[in-house]
């Protein structure tokens, strides 16, 4: 900025030379340098006026907006913390495979305490303890006059309770929106659906997460919100699943039984229908592991999967099954049934004395274990550990279950020559019932192999060919035998073909041994056998009938007229119309496979 100066000399001269007075310009210049001063300051502040003025008004808007936007939203409670993340609330309800609802969601309220807003703690205190008489009342004094700005009381309450709090009328007591698991038939069906819990939560809502069973199975499945809250259908049916579970309860009663198990498949798909554990739980108030002794006593030991015992006699079939494939035998096939049969320092002896021979048809239906093991002997250790593994028995079963996959057979760590005959007749090799059951029914389809499955709806899939299906149809023909004259004559149900095999194992002694008074009873059933259609595998835990004389243990006085009472009551639901007058032994023709 060039300055201009004040008494510039050319117009002073020009002044002077005219007789002007030359003061009078330095007067003019100045007052001009003044004005442009003042005006330069007065533009500036018109500028800084106008900017907080922009500031103000844009200021004043946004205020007015957020008052807006609060005055329309709904009131949220204070967070506990911020996770960051979202929770996920809403979970899939399961149902049966009709469609009836086994586990749903229940809107509820959690109970909350903020102490600084508290007038009377220490009243507010005994007044919950009132309410809620789990909740120790020193406790709750301490927190509430301490120094926590949040309490929890309760994770969920119910709709009497939650007005109870309110009648209290402190201002310290808050309460949180939240969604439970509820299962609505309570106790049926438990260890299928396992149970949920909360996983992260805040005072706004919790997240339901699967703790057992399909619910944990299918954890991320049911808590996927691409699925719009699609129902989880499995393959069980309610109206059966209750009527197993009264029956095997009523006869575990009866029997005095320690435990009890049950499953119910469909041969074909291997869709399980029923399946039961006794003793149980209600998944809605799920109770705690147990911390010491045998986790087999605790009610959420799923005993039809889980469990892995020597199932005893039912085995017979296999050996017999095998040898019939291999062409080594046929059901007319006289075996050595000789006693006692001798291996070393061990001694295998049946049951009764059956005489010098039998057939193999005979062994089956009067369940020799000395004929099952010569049957075996002639098969080898090598075949018969591979046949038993293509029918399951090596792995644990691909069941839905979140547990299934730590019940693996117990297999011997040295497959001798005295395993493969005591294995024969289901000593020295432990599987789960669900095993079992999975193993009969491909015995019984036309001998493909059947994969267990809790859903419904897919297409089964078409397994390995196992067995011909002669071979099967033979097989069917021998267990038809046990129940007409053999060890299973009180499984006869009029109007359904039952076939099946008894199994009485004795219970291992935790320090080695065998009980003698103890047994696991065990039946393995099919029915109709001229068209099988369902394996039932029930077994009973130390039962006992004690109605004559002596008290009797064997699976044919105790498992078997449960499992009779279960298809008796189950047969009609599942479908299947009853028969009346002869019925056509199985044959090759009724192989669907």
């Amino acid at each position: 900025m060039i300055r201009t100066p004040l008494r510039p000399l050319a117009r002073i001269l020009s002044a002077r030379a005219a007789g002007e007075n030359p003061d009078a310009i330095e007067r003019d210049n100045l007052r001009a340098r003044r004005e442009a001063v003042s005006d330069a300051a007065r533009g500036r502040a018109e500028v800084r006026l106008m900017l907080l003025g922009a500031f103000f008004i844009v200021g004043f808007c946004a205020v007015g907006v957020r008052m807006a936007a609060l005055a329309v939203s709904r009131p949220i409670e204070p967070q506990i913390a911020s996770s960051g993340d979202a929770i996920i609330a809403s979970r899939g309800d399961i149902v049966d495979r009709n469609g009836r609802v086994l586990a749903t969601n229940l809107l509820t309220y959690s109970l909350y305490a903020q102490p600084p807003q508290m007038i009377e703690p220490t009243r507010v205190a005994q007044e919950l303890v009132a309410i809620f008489p789990d909740l120790d009342p020193e406790r709750l004094i301490a927190d509430f006059t301490g120094a926590r700005k949040f309490v929890w009381i309760k994770k969920k309450i119910s709709p009497e309770q939650m007005q109870a709090v309110h009648d209290i009328g402190d201002p310290g007591l808050l309460f949180g929106p939240r969604e439970m698991r509820l299962y609505p038939n309570g106790d049926l069906a438990a260890h299928v659906l396992g149970g949920a819990s909360f996983g992260r939560e805040d005072v706004a809502s919790a997240e339901v997460v699967g703790v057992a069973g399909v619910e944990k199975a299918f954890d991320s499945w049911l808590r996927d919100p691409l699925n719009d809250n699609a129902p989880l259908r499995l393959s069980l049916d309610l109206t059966v699943q209750a009527t197993v579970e009264e029956v095997l309860a009523d006869g575990m009663k009866l029997l005095k039984a320690r435990a009890a198990s049950a499953v119910l498949m469909n041969v074909h798909s291997g869709e399980i229908v029923a399946m039961a554990s006794l003793p149980d739980f209600d998944p809605n108030a799920r109770p705690a592991p147990l911390t010491s002794g045998d986790q087999g006593d605790s009610p959420l030991f799923n005993r039809a999967v889980q469990g892995v015992y020597e199932l005893g006699s039912t085995f017979k079939v296999f050996a017999a099954a095998q040898a019939l494939d291999m062409g080594l035998v046929t059901p007319e096939t006289m075996i050595d049934t000789r006693g006692p049969l001798v291996w070393g320092k061990f001694r295998i002896n049946d049951f009764h004395d059956y005489g010098a021979k039998l057939s193999v048809t005979d062994v089956i239906v009067e369940s020799s274990n000395i004929g099952a093991a010569r049957i075996a002997m002639l098969i080898g250790g090598e075949r018969q550990k591979a046949f038993l593994d293509s029918l399951g028995f090596m792995l644990p079963t691909p069941v839905e279950l979140a547990e299934a996959p730590g019940a693996r057979p117990l297999l011997p760590p040295n497959w001798s020559d005295l395993s493969t005959m005591t294995i024969s007749y289901g000593h020295g090799l432990s599987a789960s019932p669900l095993h079992l059951a999975s193993a009969y029914a491909t015995i019984a389809n036309g001998g493909r192999r059947v994969t267990p499955t809790l859903l419904t709806g897919a297409a089964p899939s078409v397994g390995e060919q196992i067995i011909s299906p002669q071979t099967s149809a033979e097989i069917m023909s021998m267990l038809r035998d046990v129940v007409t004259r053999g060890t299973a004559s009180f499984a006869e149900v009029p109007g359904y073909a039952v076939g099946g095999k008894t199994g009485t194992a004795d219970k291992l002694k935790p320090s080695g041994g065998y009980y003698e008074d103890k047994v696991l009873a065990t039946f393995a059933a099919v029915f109709p056998v001229n068209d099988p259609q369902y394996v039932l595998v029930l077994t009973l835990d130390e039962p006992v009938e004690d109605s004559g004389s002596e008290d009797r243990r064997t699976a044919g006085w105790t498992a078997v007229p449960v499992g009779a009472e279960v298809i008796r009551r189950a047969a009609p639901l599942l479908g299947l119309r009853p028969i009346w007058g002869p019925q056509d032994t199985p044959t090759l023709s009724l192989a669907r496979n």
